[in-house]
């Protein structure tokens, strides 16, 4: 399974947004157990931002950062004690572009179970894993269909164990399925089924820049 999603994604080829954005780069750190997990972050409660939601390890580029890469893995080794020398990186996915105008950059790299991980007390409130399966079942609750400049875009909420995967990481979780596991599942296609949970209408705050033909351009982070 492992094997398949290294080779799947190894050929794909994620589209990239404008570097004169402000940069960000996420983990998608795949736990490689019998039964392969996902692993998330929660964030804690006191944070100014994103405040006790669920996300991948990661976060803005420093300039100390010889690329995007590497600031998903000092954002990991910071955030949950994560050595990149325990990183297998397999591939990457397309950028996000917040509503705030940040490109954020997702990495999938297979690591070991058990790992000592810790979470930084001042920003992690938690640290869990996910089974694959239950994403590529796609066991969401319901659809959030958020309207971004005119463009309705279908994001999967997934309820696991009292938290929620909702927002940007379900939209990155929606890439992995479709080139990895060969989900039917599109964030510009409306489910075959399940609820749908419509929300107003959002603007993005890019400028002339933004590549308008790619794919990934209109994706939005919450």
């Amino acid at each position: 399974m492992l094997e398949t999603l290294r080779e799947r994604l190894q050929a794909h080829r994620p589209c990239q947004l404008d570097d004169a954005y402000p940069q960000a780069a996420v983990l998608l750190p795949i736990v490689a157990r019998p039964d392969p997990t996902l692993l998330f972050t929660q964030r804690t409660a006191h944070l100014a931002q994103h405040a006790g939601q669920v996300a991948f390890p990661g976060g803005k580029r420093e300039p100390e950062d010889r690329d995007l890469l590497a600031t998903a893995l000092r954002e990991s080794h910071e955030e949950i004690a994560l050595e990149a020398a325990q990183v297998d990186i397999i591939g990457r996915l397309s950028d996000v572009m917040s509503l705030h105008g940040l490109r954020v950059t997702p990495f999938v790299g297979l690591i070991a179970p058990d790992l000592p991980l810790q979470a930084e007390p001042g920003e992690i409130a938690a640290i869990f894993e996910v089974p694959l399966r239950y994403f590529i079942e796609d066991r969401r609750s319901h659809t959030d269909v958020i309207p971004v400049d005119d463009q309705p875009w279908y994001v999967p909420s997934y309820p696991f164990e009292n938290r929620v995967i909702w927002g940007l990481s379900a939209m990155m979780l929606v890439e992995l399925l479709a080139v990895g596991f060969g989900s039917d599942i599109a964030l510009d296609r409306k489910p075959a089924q399940g609820e749908l949970r419509y929300h107003p209408q959002r603007r993005r705050q890019t400028d002339a820049r933004t590549p308008r033909n790619s794919r990934a351009a209109g994706k939005i982070a919450k």
